[in-house]
């Protein structure tokens, strides 16, 4: 939990709710809404350097502390993802978070449809997919 902490409020400068949030409220938040319906992986030696937090073909979660971003922690844990997924993953960002979206797209997703996050937040997010042998993957249907 120390570790999603700390990357959110290095990574979420731009979000005040996640600049407050404690490491207490962010477990009892991971323990209600994440554990029970995502499978999790977890990267490091000697400890803890990032998380994986899968539902299905659904990356719900994939952080990497921020003092072990650009060491191949985070793709390891989206290869794992894909190995486990091979039809192909989905996931959300936030528009503003450029090191996400440079990520994401580096290792084959392609942007599908702009919206607006869940309240709290309620801020321009970014729905990506990874379909194997295309970059390219034809929109879903509007949401209504």
């Amino acid at each position: 939990m120390r570790l999603w902490n700390a990357t959110k409020r290095a990574t979420y400068a731009f979000i005040p709710v996640e600049q407050s949030r404690t490491v207490d409220e962010d477990r009892a938040f991971f323990v209600a809404h994440i554990e029970p319906r995502c499978a999790l992986w977890i990267a490091g030696f000697d400890e803890v350097a990032g998380f994986l937090a899968l539902a299905g073909s659904y990356v719900d979660r994939l952080y990497v502390h921020p003092d072990a971003q650009r060491r191949g922690v985070g793709a390891a844990l989206l290869a794992h993802a894909k190995q486990l997924q091979p039809a192909g993953l989905e996931l959300h960002t936030h528009v503003e978070n450029q090191g996400a979206r440079a990520f994401y797209e580096r290792h084959g997703f392609t942007a599908v449809r702009f919206g607006l996050s869940p309240p709290p937040e309620s801020l321009p997010d970014v729905e990506y997919w990874w379909r194997p042998g295309t970059r390219t993957p034809a929109p879903p249907p509007d949401r209504d």
